[in-house]
């Protein structure tokens, strides 16, 4: 039997590209209130060596993980996948309250960003913005019972199972081209 693997404690960071470093410092530090605590700057890649100059933005959320950034010195944001629509790819931060993500929906919007919601979920309540390189964000807070949520985990397996049913189902009913 094989061991179970190293219990994974939480994010450290989750790193995207922007296409300028001061405009996504202005927008995470000034407007969500991430503190900017480390910028990475080099010339060569340290996984694989390639050439290729950039700075390595990191902000810093309350509980110690960090969402990052590299610009990599050309005005180029990320492309967004053209095989998924653009609510899919996207990072959902937490916040404590209700009234916290009202006051964060204002405050975005007293900045000039779109928000869409306050969306109710069932289990959570959310916010969703793009920042200024098209990256989708949510902001969220959760409402579910913890009952509801213990549910929802048993049941998790067995949901997927029949996800996975229905699509080789359809499949198997589709005609070969």
């Amino acid at each position: 039997m094989l061991e179970s693997p190293p219990p994974v404690l939480g994010l450290h960071h989750f790193a995207w590209r922007c296409r300028n470093a001061e405009e996504t410092r202005h927008f995470y530090e000034d407007v969500l209130g991430l503190p900017l605590v480390h910028l990475i700057r080099l010339d060569r890649v340290p996984s694989t060596g390639e050439f290729c100059p950039y700075v390595h933005l990191f902000f810093e959320m309350a509980d110690g993980s960090n969402i990052a950034f590299f610009d990599l010195g050309d005005d180029t944001a990320a492309e967004p996948s053209p095989n998924t629509p653009s609510w899919v790819n996207h990072i959902a931060l937490r916040l404590g309250t209700l009234d916290e993500l009202e006051t964060m929906k204002q405050r975005l919007v007293d900045h000039g960003v779109d928000v869409l919601g306050i969306t109710d979920h069932h289990f959570v309540r959310s916010i969703y913005f793009f920042d200024p390189n098209g990256f989708r964000v949510e902001l969220t807070v959760p409402v579910a019972p913890a009952e509801t949520l213990a549910a929802y985990k048993h049941e998790a397996h067995a949901a997927l199972r029949a996800w996975n049913a229905e699509r080789r189902a359809a499949a198997s009913e589709t005609p070969a081209a």
